[in-house]
């Protein structure tokens, strides 16, 4: 989702909204100011890359056959790997370190095969020089947050030039259950992350992931050849700023309205990488007149762009307006009321801008909450993952919590799996059928 932190929006569109001040309250302006900020010096101070352009891969020529074709398939996730299972103790830095170099290529490989690595019992990761020597060792190669051309996430250790920014820790986010999702911002997504726990809160705040594969595997067939067919759209953010011009003479509001929707949009898609089309609505809590902006139909389910496999890419269990408001009812209010917040509310529909009913919304949330696991990490734990098999959330939590995340454009060793995926593919193709069957079986 793309977040926006208020004046992105307000100090492009500023000026024309200036020149209808006359007739409306300068206060909406103001708010808008002090929520769209942006930091362009990040982009400017840093040397890591952005992130990657999404890799969207082939229309699937049979959807249904795929998802039944994954069915047959035995599907490995998120394998553990403890230090004291290597023989090693949890303060034995240098030889945790030693492991990680040696085997570098076999942990990525994990990666890339089972969506997530887990790591455990390593006093490496608890200070984030250790978590970098880790990274760095596998040969993980950093990139910017996606986020950052929008409203920078802030850094671990408050560095504007550090490649380890700040998870979801603030307190007042902490009974905000963050849905499963797939980081992407518009057409780029790192193609992998490591999530690292500097410090677990005293309850809850687990880290929640979940296979890609297993959730297109368990869907309703019906539903996924609708979604796939039909494309899915997200609603990405929404300015709710404009219920002055509901005060103004209706034969000036369509003017003022064609005014503001073209600044809004010019200033957005000058600083996202995508073109969001705005749409006017009423949302809110008071439902005010605002300005919803969709991103472009995308599909739903993906081709892994190293293994070939089709994988679930869509997020809208934490997009969805629906969803959110049934976790409220279980965790409070997300307190969606002001300021940058509001701004960030987001929804999902069809590509053609029709809407998920509820059923379909509840059968989503069922299959993946049934998919999801609860990884409680302490200190020095990282869970590596591929962001495009692996989908990640957060549980609500009380008390401090200090988690970390590393963006990864790619790594290195990625061509060389890609061809032996390539080679393997080819393989299976010319095999028999019962050789076929073993090699799915394996």
């Amino acid at each position: 989702m793309v977040k926006f932190s208020v004046p992105t929006v307000a100090l492009a569109i500023g000026a024309g909204i200036s020149s209808i001040t006359a007739f409306a309250p300068a206060a909406p302006v103001n708010s808008v100011r002090t929520a769209l900020h942006m930091s362009s010096t990040a982009a400017a101070t840093t040397t890591s890359p952005l992130a990657p352009l999404t890799v969207w891969g082939e229309k699937i020529p049979n959807i249904l056959e795929s998802q039944k074709d994954l069915k047959s398939r035995k599907i490995e996730f998120a394998p553990v790997i403890k230090s004291s299972d290597l023989g090693l103790s949890s303060n034995d830095i240098d030889g945790q370190l030693a492991y990680i170099k040696e085997h570098a290529m076999e942990i990525k490989q994990q990666m890339v095969d089972n969506g997530a690595v887990i790591f455990r019992e390593f006093d490496l990761m608890k200070q984030q020089d250790g978590f970098v020597q880790f990274y760095t060792a596998l040969g993980m190669k950093t990139c910017l947050d996606p986020l950052h051309s929008v409203s920078a996430r802030p850094t671990v250790d408050g560095n504007k030039n550090s490649p380890v920014y700040e998870a979801v820790n603030k307190e007042s986010r902490k009974n905000f259950f963050i849905g499963m999702h797939n980081e992407f911002v518009g057409t780029r997504a790192p193609r992998a992350a490591a999530f690292v726990c500097f410090k677990a809160a005293e309850t809850g705040g687990e880290f929640l992931i979940a296979d890609g594969r297993q959730i297109f595997r368990d869907l309703r067939p019906e539903l996924v050849e609708k979604l796939y067919n039909r494309n899915i759209r997200y609603s990405v953010m929404e300015l709710p700023f404009f219920g002055w011009i509901d005060n103004l003479p209706e034969f000036f509001q369509p003017g003022v309205m064609g005014v503001i929707k073209g600044l809004a949009s010019a200033a957005i898609n000058s600083k996202v990488d995508f073109s969001v089309d705005l749409q006017w609505g009423e949302g809110g809590y008071d439902n005010v007149k605002m300005l919803q902006a969709r991103a472009p139909s995308q599909p739903p389910i993906l081709i892994h762009p190293v293994t070939g496999e089709p994988h679930w890419f869509c997020n809208v269990h934490s997009h969805s307006s629906k969803l959110r408001k049934d976790r409220e009812a279980i965790y409070g209010a997300e307190r969606f009321e002001d300021g940058a917040s509001q701004i960030n509310k987001s929804d999902m529909f069809y590509g053609d801008d029709g809407e998920l009913s509820d059923a379909d919304l509840e059968h989503i949330d069922e299959v993946t909450m049934k998919n999801v696991q609860f990884v409680k990490m302490t200190e020095g734990d990282v869970v590596l993952l591929d962001n495009y098999k692996c989908m990640h959330g957060r549980n609500v939590f009380d008390g401090t919590r200090k988690h970390g995340v590393a963006w990864f454009e790619g790594w290195e060793g990625e061509e060389e799996m890609k061809a032996k995926a390539a080679e393997a593919a080819t393989k299976q193709k010319e095999a028999s059928p019962m050789e076929r069957f073993f090699m799915m079986a394996k």
